[in-house]
Parts: structure tokens; C-alpha cells; sequence
């Protein structure tokens, strides 16, 4: 998967249709942000729940909790249900993405890119 975000129109892939953006300052916002960079670091290799998030970047619960939404409201993490035979569902949290690449164009202006070796899961209506 690829992707080019534009200030003016958000996040797109080449099979995503336009209501599925992202805004382009919020990623830079995340990722400007150590606790965010720590969560994402973290979800490199496998999807993990707050709890183990929590552990492992030791950052606080209710800071784990801000940043997830934050970063899977800026779309670079996706937010799946892991479930469990005891029936205690949690949810987990997988990176989007593997390489982000910021440009600054003349005529396209700032543009951050946002790629993946595998393709994105399509989302649900």
C-alpha cells in the first residue's frame, strides 16, 4: 500500500475512496509526539492491547489510552478485537504503515507519504 497525504485533502491510497481520510497535521502531530513514537515503535512486529502497550513503552494508562486514540484517529494505527477463550475480549493495536515520508514540493506543497509492504484490511461500513 501506498499513500500521499495532501493538507488540503487528507489521506489516500489508490484504492480508497474519499471518505476514508486522514488529516495530514494530525499524523505530524503524532508523530512529533515521544509517547506516540514509543506506542508506535512498540506495534512494529505485532499488535498489542493498551495493557501491554502500557508495559512495555512505560507510559502511563490513561496517557496509553490518549495516544492510541490519537494515533488511530490519525490513521496510523488500527484498532482490532483480540479475542479470548475465558471470553474477556480486548482490543488490540496494529501500525498501518512502515515507512512515512515527508515532501515539501513546489507546486504540491507539504506532503507526507505513507507506505506498507502488505496492504491494508478494507474498513467496514
Amino acid at each position: 500500500m501506498s499513500a500521499e497525504l495532501h493538507p488540503r485533502d487528507g489521506l489516500r491510497t489508490a484504492n480508497e475512496d474519499h471518505s476514508s481520510r486522514t488529516d495530514c497535521g494530525a499524523i505530524l502531530t503524532a508523530l512529533e509526539d515521544p509517547d506516540c513514537r514509543a506506542l508506535l515503535e512498540a506495534t512494529t512486529d505485532e499488535a498489542l492491547t493498551a495493557s501491554e502497550l502500557t508495559e512495555r513503552c512505560d507510559v502511563p494508562r490513561s496517557t496509553t489510552y490518549r495516544k492510541l486514540e490519537q494515533l488511530t484517529e490519525a490513521g496510523l494505527l488500527e484498532e482490532r478485537v483480540r479475542l479470548s477463550t475465558d471470553g474477556k475480549h480486548a482490543s488490540e493495536y496494529r501500525r498501518t504503515f512502515d515507512d512515512v515520508t515527508i515532501s515539501l514540493g513546489e507546486t504540491d506543497g507539504l506532503t507526507v507519504g505513507l507506505s506498507s509492504a502488505t496492504a491494508a484490511p478494507e474498513a467496514a461500513d
